[in-house]
């Protein structure tokens, strides 16, 4: 059956498919095989940082090339990425092979060209995996989650501005207690501002 909100097995990609699709660039099979491709990339380009006398400095024309391959990538090419897992039955080792095909037939110079047996050299899937998922968080938690958040925090701002007049019943243990206002309620959830929002902020540096 042709994928709609009635055929999809899940309500995410169903009813509220409208409400999350900011997010399919990053949890989605082409975000996966996406940040894979990135992940064995930006490992090769490290490669020649290390002195291996089989893989010299490359020059800056050429890293920049490869850094585009994998920010420039499409959804063609994970069709092409899907083509080689039916003959591998691996999807990392599928990715793998891909890069290995696109560096010999694209656009690049024949020193990078003479060097693609050096992808995903040294590394297991789980290497792949346990960095390509991070930074699809990552990137889904600065780029979509905490602007969102914040804008809900902003409008609890102004909540508490336009409400600081307004009185309310408090109570303590079921009673009714001294009163209080609506404002001072609302700006109880802004101050200070939750730990959990300070912590997500810096621990950004700490993710690839």
């Amino acid at each position: 059956m042709e994928l709609n909100s009635l055929t999809a097995v899940g309500p995410l990609d169903g009813r509220y498919r409208k409400k999350i699709e900011s997010l399919d660039r990053y949890f989605s099979e082409f975000a996966l095989i996406q940040y894979r491709t990135q992940v064995e990339i930006l490992y090769f380009i490290h490669l020649h940082t290390l002195g291996l006398p089989q893989l010299p400095p490359l020059f800056p024309v050429y890293e920049i090339g490869l850094h585009k391959f994998y920010q420039q990538f499409f959804l063609a090419l994970s069709d092409c990425v899907i083509a080689f897992e039916k003959q591998t039955n691996h999807d990392v080792k599928a990715v793998e092979y891909f890069i290995k095909q696109a560096l010999a037939k694209g656009d690049f110079s024949d020193e990078v060209k003479g060097r693609s047996e050096f992808i995903h050299f040294g590394l297991t899937s789980q290497d792949v995996n346990n960095t390509a998922t991070p930074m699809m968080l990552r990137d889904a938690l600065h780029e979509v989650y905490l602007p969102q958040l914040e804008e809900v925090l902003k409008q609890l701002g102004d909540m508490t501005e336009r409400n600081r007049l307004i009185p309310l019943l408090a109570r303590t243990h079921g009673q009714a207690a001294s009163p209080t206002g609506l404002g001072y309620s609302n700006c109880l959830d802004l101050t200070p501002p939750p730990k959990s929002i300070l912590t997500m902020g810096w621990q950004k540096s700490l993710i690839i």
